[in-house]
């Protein structure tokens, strides 16, 4: 199962880190992906981790705001969002899958039950 938390509301250009907690599975081996749904809009890929650290942005609208990373310990993955926008307001998810990144999402495994970002003033 996966955990995703840290959603929130926060005003233009703040900040916000979300997290991704596995549990039943290690996720040292898994690649682990974001990806976001917009009221009205399909969901979509927005940043994914392979098992070797490597990362890659599903999203270009994200590039250089947000970051991904892991914590292999404490089977965790996080994703650091900064200069947030209102077009980022969305239910971000955690999914995973046993290769590489995709920005398929039938390529993905195991889903969390997503948490709210709002970025509104």
């Amino acid at each position: 199962q996966l955990q995703a938390s840290g959603g929130g509301l926060v005003q233009p250009g703040g900040s916000l880190r979300l997290s991704c907690v596995a549990s039943g599975l290690t996720l040292d081996y898994y690649a682990i992906a974001w990806f976001r749904q917009a009221p009205g809009k399909e969901r979509e890929g927005v940043l994914c981790i392979d098992s070797s650290w490597s990362f890659t942005y599903l999203s270009f609208f994200v590039t250089g705001r947000f970051t991904i990373s892991r914590d292999n310990a404490k089977n965790t993955v996080f994703l650091q969002m900064n200069s947030l926008k209102p077009e980022d307001t969305a239910v971000y998810y955690c999914a995973t899958r046993d290769t590489g990144c995709s920005a398929r999402i039938s390529d993905y495994d195991y889903w969390g039950q997503g948490t709210l970002v709002t970025v509104s003033s």
